[in-house]
């Protein structure tokens, strides 16, 4: 553009072109620190996935920032609130078909000995019958082949965080564990476990009791005596048969004849968890991320 002989730029001014120059290349920096922090972290990820195979997989440079991104928004929140404990909730497997938007979720405990915000979570042993218990940084909480970088903070009660916190932090003391994993574990089952039940029993025994919890079964009636109802997953006979729906960490047989027959499987599912935790007001607050924005109220999970 030309003005009275002189020459000015699109941006309107040299000193304007400078500024965006600067904010671009700062950002692409940024960007590219992101990706190369993300990737040192990943190399210590552990070959372990929620109900999933551990097939190695080369994450695009894109792929890794954005799960730094995340991780960044979430830390910064979790920093804000400084609570001792928060549940992070995160969409690794699509279950849309199941009317589900959240897959998956660990606690981020404050100032463990893996770190600020270490992830304390059950994972299935790559497509196993058999489960651990992990600690992973939130960059590799959100860098798990996830279908969407879409993120859920829920804060508990005061004193149940407290008495949650101490709980992990001592662990594998005192921890309500089974490693044979399924699934689709039935809710009150002794014999499995899978990561979401495991999540529901460690935050029914941190509620305050006359008496302490120390079994998966006490766990689970309190949370029961606390209002909590488990979701319901529909499996066909049909397609479980016909379409050979067979793997080593999907036992059936975990449930009633009935239940096979009619397909209706009651399972601990992240919503039914949030549901539990909203509506019972063990929960003080919520934050929520989706399609890389904050959401002013949080959606169905």
């Amino acid at each position: 553009m030309n003005c009275n002989g002189i020459d000015i730029p699109a941006c309107g001014s040299p000193e304007r072109c400078e500024r965006r120059r600067s904010a671009r290349i700062a950002s692409a920096l940024i960007g590219l620190m992101l990706a190369a922090l993300a990737a040192l972290l990943l190399c210590a990820s552990p070959r372990a996935r929620a109900g999933t195979d551990c097939e190695t997989r080369t994450m695009a440079p894109e792929q890794v920032a954005h799960a730094a991104a995340t991780a960044l928004t979430v830390v910064a929140a979790l920093d804000e609130a400084d609570a001792p404990v928060a549940l992070v909730s995160r969409a690794g497997t699509d279950l849309s078909r199941h009317g589900l938007h959240y897959s998956h979720a660990g606690f981020a405990v404050r100032d463990h000995p893996d770190g600020r915000w270490t992830v304390v979570h059950l994972l299935n042993d790559c497509s196993s019958d058999g489960s651990g218990l992990y600690t992973q940084g939130l960059v590799n909480f959100f860098a798990d082949d996830l279908v969407s970088q879409d993120a859920r903070i829920t804060w508990l009660q005061p004193d149940v965080a407290e008495r949650l916190s101490k709980r992990l932090l001592a662990m594998p003391d005192g921890a309500l564990y089974t490693p044979h994993y399924n699934l689709i574990a039935r809710p009150d089952s002794t014999r499995y476990q899978n990561s979401t039940s495991w999540v529901l029993e460690h935050i029914a025994a941190a509620i305050p009791h006359k008496d302490n919890v120390h079994t998966r079964k006490q766990a689970y009636q309190l949370a029961l005596g606390h209002g909590f109802r488990p979701g319901r997953i529909h499996i066909p006979y049909t397609k479980r048969i016909v379409g050979g729906l067979f793997a080593a960490n999907l036992v059936f047989t975990d449930h009633s004849v009935a239940t096979r027959l009619g397909g209706e499987y009651p399972v601990v599912t992240v919503r039914s968890i949030l549901d539990w935790l909203r509506y019972g007001d063990i929960a003080t607050r919520e934050r929520e991320w989706r399609h890389g924005r904050a959401m002013s109220l949080p959606g169905p999970g």
